[in-house]
């Protein structure tokens, strides 16, 4: 290295750079609190010295507990400045689900909000005695620490900690419904290089102002957060996600971006047919998480003059995004990878498959996670070499590209339905079943069948339950997808 080159700073020091060269900018807002770059950065140097003051360890991880709020988002950029490794856990999961991952995880504390007190009160003597309990209340509670004593005395002023690029940044446990838990590991340099990525396909900049309504566990929520930080932009944080209030602070506080679901902008879109809504501010939308349907996909593009950018992405890595000026007459596509990002589609035999034949999709690129935590079975098994021998993700995902590249999301691997010899994709028949006046929303699902060894069957939410005939939609579908009758 060169006497004046410097290595690229980590997410940490391009932080505390904002703190100084836009301080007096707005960095979150919540609530009744409207923190600036300056106060923020204080704010997240006080949490990260607080947890080294009482013992937590560089590279220790660290559980959140927390329903969204201005101490999550301090405890999680905190963790990070302090070198530490945030483990923040979905507040919807059972109490077994969130005492698995704290044990796969190794977490020496568990950050909470009062809300989640009890439960963790109530798993203490299966936690093990050395971990540690902070939460952040003013009330004092038997075995925590609260927020006066642990933040008491601390220095603003950035941790002195060594962070390295491979260091690890956080590890989002993306299920823990069913089987082990896994926790999906994500390095600074790694979280680093994908905000910088994403930010491009998604159009951040420094005067964005950002709403985020998903819990800040989800990674989902990490698009909006690090795009926006790294940006040096604003986040405005709600607590739960309201379709109106939503589209209120879109107006008062001219938000321009935001990271929703398919089911939040479909309530927006019927939140809007029945009045006027201002979000000419909006600059760029995202939908991910699960498919965004054709109809639905147009409709925004009739409310939002910025159009939507659909997300097909993995937590572990791979994404690709369907710009809104390449949407028209693609409405089921989702897109192409993001820059510096490789995809390939593989059949069954594990070979790349012919344009447009459906496949496996696998993935390469820097954004990719470097494995499981504490699991090499798992990320050997998710694992697929080339012919160079070069390791690719895979996704678990069927999909096919057209003659122009654009991917197209067929199904799960897992969720496809062998019936009578035949492979049968779910979201084919419920893309069809969508379209019914009388459908407001439907899953479909493979079960035993002694005939054809499966058989779909779909689990429909009516628009109106009272009129509602099952026999007569089954027909209607039946006439529309095909049948075997042998």
């Amino acid at each position: 290295m060169h006497e004046l080159e410097a290595s690229a700073p980590l997410l940490p020091e391009i932080f505390a750079l904002h703190g100084r060269w836009r301080a007096n900018r707005e960095a979150l807002v919540c609530d009744d609190v409207r923190e600036t770059w300056g106060e923020f950065a204080r704010s997240v140097n006080r949490f990260g010295n607080a947890l080294l003051k009482h013992g937590v360890k560089p590279r220790e991880r660290v559980a959140m507990l927390m329903s969204n709020g201005v101490p999550m988002v301090h405890a999680l950029f905190g963790t990070m400045n302090a070198g530490a490794v945030s483990v923040p856990l979905n507040v919807s999961i059972s109490d077994e689900a969130a005492l698995g991952m704290l044990h796969d995880s190794g977490a020496s504390a568990i950050v909470a909000t009062p809300d989640q007190r009890a439960r963790i009160d109530a798993l203490r003597n299966r936690l093990g005695p050395d971990v540690r309990l902070f939460l952040l209340a003013d009330r004092p509670a038997a075995g925590w620490t609260c927020w006066e004593t642990f933040i008491a005395d601390t220095a603003d002023a950035p941790p002195a900690v060594r962070i390295d690029d491979d260091d690890v940044l956080n590890i989002i446990y993306s299920s823990g419904t069913t089987g082990v838990p896994k926790g999906i590991v994500h390095t600074h340099r790694g979280r680093r290089d994908w905000a910088y990525d994403l930010g491009l396909a998604l159009r951040y900049h420094g005067a964005a102002r950002s709403l985020l309504t998903i819990g800040l566990y989800s990674n989902i929520s990490w698009v909006s957060m690090l795009c926006t930080l790294l940006a040096g932009g604003t986040l405005v944080v709600h607590r739960r996600f309201d379709a109106a209030a939503s589209l209120e602070t879109v107006r008062r506080e001219r938000i321009t971006h935001t990271a929703l679901v398919p089911i939040q902008l479909q309530r927006m879109v019927e939140c809007m047919r029945g009045g006027d809504h201002d979000v000419s501010s909006m600059h760029a939308m995202m939908s991910c998480g699960s498919p965004l349907r054709a109809a639905l996909k147009q409709e925004l593009f009739e409310y939002f003059s910025c159009g939507i950018i659909e997300l097909y992405g993995l937590t572990e890595g791979v994404i690709t995004t369907l710009d809104p000026e390449d949407a028209k007459g693609r409405w089921s596509s989702v897109g192409k990878p993001l820059m510096g990002t490789d995809i390939r589609i593989i059949g069954d035999d594990d070979r790349e498959a012919p344009q447009g034949e459906a496949g496996e999709i696998v993935s390469r690129g820097r954004v990719t996670m470097p494995g499981y935590f504490n699991r090499p079975e798992a990320t050997s098994a998710a694992v697929w070499r080339d012919a160079e021998g070069r390791p690719w993700l895979r996704t678990g995902d069927i999909g096919r590209l057209d003659e122009q590249n654009f991917l197209y999301i067929v199904d799960r691997k897992k969720d496809l339905i062998l019936s009578g010899g035949q492979n049968v994709y779910p979201q084919d028949i419920e893309a069809v079943l969508v379209t019914h006046a009388g459908v407001d929303d439907a899953a479909v699902i493979g079960l035993p069948s002694r005939r054809w060894e499966e058989t779909p069957v779909a689990i429909v939410v009516p628009r109106d339950p009272a009129s509602f005939d099952p026999d007569a939609l089954r027909t209607w579908c039946n006439e529309r997808v095909g049948t075997q009758q042998r």
